[in-house]
């Protein structure tokens, strides 16, 4: 196997690693000191179009008559090499399968007696099936069938189904399903065009083998800080297959290595079943140095398991601490009030390296923030967010219509992506619902807005470190007068500037209605007195098709730093401008999508050092 990514000694000092792909080729945000060997390249590939490979038993041996490369989109894989469309269209449901051989790699000597190796699959789906040598595989959850296709997901192999040689085989089922979360991927409701793209989905991201202890603790890390107390609250998750004694072992140094010894450890008894298990434990971190986007300041915690033999399981994240609240009319942030200059970003089918770029130009751009709109995106981007001081406004893949079903799946999704991201200081907002995608009957249906409070209470609770916003745009549920939702945001479209203004001073004044296209509250009456922060949480789209506006760089330039004016002079805690790059149809981009390079001023979207919002007049 190859040698791992980053492996910081404990004794020695360290320079500060910026996290690139070089540095960490696997996509995942925490480190684990072991050895690896990706399974990226080319792959047997076969279309299963009346879904027969089950019932033919193609795990147990098939002739492949394509290749294809991994990581890729199946529609990719579908196109390549044939002409007519019937070959690679889909429109209601798509069965794939890949294959390949793999040597099995002697484990790493340093690993001991109590190692074994896993499977792991960056993100796959929406429905996948694993065998290896014909043997089925169940994940670490036990299931046999992953369901999802932005979060990672690992297998467990047991050394009596390895062979010298193995064959792995991966069967992904795909559906226009509406009741499953799509982003803005088309479905059975929203076809292709307009805002709406091609679904791209598959085998997305890399997938690789590794040596992992049996006794461990997983890949997954959950931090939240309460600044005034100086105490770090960290979520892990250990996994065992020998039930005994092992004490937890967290140790924090500073992320440059200076100075060399840990500012923080604490050890942590437990006494653990067979299985897996959640549990908090809290370390004090006093006169911590805290995270913001001028000071994105970061620890790095080793955190340890280790059994009754001294044998110790090891993995490694950064973490920064930091404290946003909803208070009034403003976001604060560590205390101190700061505007949010937001820009739109839909990665689609960017590769790690264009969304690289895409950051470091969204900075350049002014912003301080990156609403990542209704997608997954390779967890690495939240550590390059980490390192750059970007702030992170993320969302759970909405599906497209609303039912029980949906809401299930929806939810689901949601723990998956908060299980496996809720490290990073960078990520402060989550929305539930976009636009009412998923939830098109939240005014009228009572059981819809019930699911979305119960939601909003449930990340409250299990995750204070995250403002939440319930469905962004407009709709926002009012239960007994109280918005379930910490930002009051708005949709707000016009390449008019008169029709701007007034459509500012509407919101800013407290119009519930006839300002964004449907009214901004639902549910309970809800009345607007500046006790909740406003946000204008998409404008602009110059340059989309038929929305009027300038096309032209310059002028868009003048449109958008008007526009930004008028914003400045409100009681406005931020904005988010639409959008970063072009994207299929939606041509209204300030960055080329493929070098990074800005097509605007830089600077534009920022806002210049002013008074809090409270201070302002309208």
């Amino acid at each position: 196997m190859q040698s791992t990514q980053c492996n910081f000694n404990l004794t020695e000092s360290q320079k500060k690693p910026v996290i690139t792909e070089a540095s960490n080729p696997l996509p995942r945000a925490v480190l684990r000191p072991n050895s690896y060997m990706l399974l990226d390249g080319e792959w047997r590939f076969a279309v299963d179009p009346d879904d027969h490979g089950l019932l033919e038993q193609w795990y147990l041996g098939h002739d492949y008559q394509d290749v294809a490369h991994w990581p890729g989109a199946v529609e990719d894989h579908m196109r390549a090499g044939r002409e007519d469309s019937e070959a690679f269209g889909w429109q209601d449901k798509i069965v794939v399968w890949y294959e390949r051989e793999f040597t099995l790699p002697a484990k790493d000597p340093d690993s001991g007696p109590k190692a074994m190796h896993q499977l792991t699959f960056g993100a796959c789906g929406y429905e996948t099936r694993v065998w290896l040598n014909g043997r089925p595989l169940k994940t670490i959850e036990g299931d046999e069938t992953h369901v999802g296709e932005y979060t990672s997901f690992s297998y467990e192999l047991e050394e009596d189904c390895l062979q010298p040689v193995n064959r792995l085989t991966v069967r992904i089922a795909d559906t226009m399903d509406a009741e499953i979360p799509r982003g803005k991927q088309e479905s059975h409701v929203y076809k292709r065009g307009g805002i709406w793209y091609q679904t791209y989905t598959g085998a997305v991201r890399s997938v690789w083998l590794e040596t992992v202890e049996r006794n461990r603790l997983r890949s997954r890390v959950g931090v939240v800080s309460i600044v005034e107390d100086e105490l770090v609250r960290f979520n892990l998750t250990t996994r065992v297959h020998d039930p005994g004694s092992y004490t937890l072992r967290l140790q924090i140094f500073e992320r440059d290595g200076h100075p060399v010894e840990p500012v923080a450890v604490s050890d942590f008894p437990l006494r653990l079943e067979a299985g897996q298990k959640n549990q908090r434990v809290v370390v004090e971190v006093p006169k911590a140095r805290l995270w913001s986007p001028d000071d994105p300041h970061l620890y790095r915690l080793v955190a340890q398991l280790i059994d009754s033999d001294g044998h110790a399981s090891q993995i490694e994240a950064h973490f920064g601490l930091r404290k946003v609240e909803s208070r009034g009319c403003c976001v604060y942030l560590n205390g101190k009030p700061i505007y949010l200059d937001g820009i739109l970003y839909q990665p689609g089918t960017a590769t790690y390296q264009e969304m690289e770029r895409h950051f470091y130009a969204m900075q350049k751009l002014g912003c301080n923030l990156v609403r990542v709109h209704i997608a997954g995106v390779d967890p690495r981007i939240y550590n390059l967010a980490d390192e750059l001081g970007l702030l992170l406004w993320v969302e759970v893949p909405s599906p497209h219509s609303s039912s029980h079903r949906s809401r299930e799946n929806h939810r689901a999704e949601m723990l998956r992506m908060l299980a496996l991201i809720e490290t990073h200081p960078s990520i402060v907002i989550w929305s539930l619902y976009n636009e009412d995608w998923g939830a098109q009957d939240i005014a009228s249906n009572p059981e819809t807005r019930q699911y979305i409070v119960e939601m909003y209470h449930y990340m409250q609770i299990n995750h204070p470190q995250f403002l939440v916003v319930d469905n962004d745009g407009w709709h926002h549920v009012s239960l007994e007068g109280r918005l379930k939702s910490d930002l009051l945001t708005a949709h707000l479209y016009t390449p008019d500037l008169t029709r701007w203004r007034e459509l500012l001073d509407g919101l800013t004044k407290g119009d519930i209605e006839g300002v964004a296209a449907f009214p901004l509250v639902v549910g309970d009456p809800f009345f607007y007195r500046r006790q909740v922060p406003l946000v204008v949480s998409e404008w602009g789209g110059f340059g989309f098709a038929d929305y009027g506006g300038p096309t032209e760089s310059e002028d868009r330039s003048e449109r958008i730093r008007m526009f930004k004016e008028e914003l400045r002079r409100r009681s406005i805690a931020g904005d988010v401008y639409t959008q970063a790059t072009n994207i299929e149809e939606e041509r209204n981009g300030l960055i080329d999508p493929h070098t990074g390079e800005l097509t605007v001023p830089e600077g534009l979207l920022a806002s210049p050092k002013r008074q809090p919002a409270e201070t302002t007049t309208g």
